[in-house]
């Protein structure tokens, strides 16, 4: 853990040094490089439970959420049972937005997070200005309609930007943001997690569900959340964990190897793609493992919260 935070250290050093707007394409480490014995280690990493090369991992998943966009909402949903839109609205829940709020969301092609975010910055704002003009109660019912009349921004400030790698993903976001009438405070950006193209300082929060166990280096995913986020920003992550109950992790791994891929194949057409979704939740680290690696790349006040049996878990961190 040790070599894990000076290196962190050591980014942040290098990017206090850097120009402003300048993205530097170095490579992240100590001195610039990583030593030759770890970038031979680094060569291998997993798709799922296939031993396959970093290169090839980026290419491989690509092609997975590429070939099931037109159909992640609707096998959520069966997946999931549904539950996935509750773990969701637990995640804005514990966010709490306020006014002016700038989210980033990676990996959050199909909106389900930026469009949950919208509607709560809109509820709080109709909120409360309905409070403001209560406490004005001698305005006339003119002086009432114009107020409304005149309400330039209906989020309060609030920005959403969608960063996903996935053209396909941001593809299906934005059919779903026309047909629910999604426009304002929203950004699609075609980007990857581990080199995010913003500067430094940019964001209130970040935000990533069902997305980082996807990413071949979570590492510097983690340090570039951290880089991205404004001093007091908070990164929220939503993600597949460890089940801590002995029976429901037997009927779980039952569940997820017997049944997801065949559901898949009959919904999606794709049993491949649901067999390598399901075996990235194994490999995923622990509840207590991931609270490490964020605590590593800089954050401070991490905190953990399993739900539905640790089924699923929100980490919580914060830009000190």
């Amino acid at each position: 853990m040790a070599t894990h935070r000076s290196r962190a250290l050591w980014s942040r050093v290098m990017r206090s040094c850097r120009l402003p707007g300048f993205r530097s394409s170095w490579p992240r480490g100590p001195l610039g490089a990583r030593h030759l014995s770890q970038e031979k280690q680094a060569t291998e990493t997993h798709f799922g439970f296939e031993t396959v090369s970093e290169e090839e991992k980026g290419g491989k998943v690509y092609h997975v959420f590429e070939s099931v966009a037109k159909k992640y909402d609707v096998m959520n949903d069966m997946m999931s049972f549904g539950i996935h839109r509750i773990w969701k609205d637990l995640l804005l829940s514990k966010m709490h937005p306020f006014p002016g709020t700038q989210l980033l969301d990676v990996a959050g092609g199909t909106g389900d997070i930026a469009f949950r975010f919208l509607n709560y910055v809109h509820e709080q704002h109709k909120g409360k200005q309905k409070r403001q003009l209560r406490a004005q109660q001698n305005l006339s019912w003119e002086e009432i309609a114009k107020k409304y009349q005149s309400e330039e921004d209906p989020l309060g400030g609030s920005r959403v930007v969608v960063c996903d790698i996935n053209k396909e993903m941001l593809k299906i976001g934005k059919q779903k943001a026309r047909a629910q009438g999604h426009k304002a405070g929203l950004a699609w950006v075609l980007g990857d997690a581990e080199e995010l193209p913003f500067d430094d300082d940019k964001f209130d929060v970040y935000t990533i569900a069902f997305g980082i166990r996807n990413v071949t280096h979570i590492d510097q995913a983690l340090q570039e959340a951290h880089r991205v986020l404004k001093p007091g920003g908070r990164f929220l992550c939503l993600e597949f964990s460890q089940v801590n109950n002995p029976l429901i992790s037997r009927l779980y791994d039952l569940y997820s190897f017997q049944v997801i891929p065949v559901l898949g194949e009959v919904i999606a057409g794709d049993w491949k793609s649901y067999q390598y979704l399901v075996e990235s939740i194994r490999q995923f680290p622990s509840q207590e493992e991931f609270k490490e690696m964020i605590e590593d790349a800089g954050f401070e006040k991490v905190t953990y919260e399993s739900l539905t049996s640790g089924i699923v878990a929100i980490h919580s961190g914060f830009k000190l």
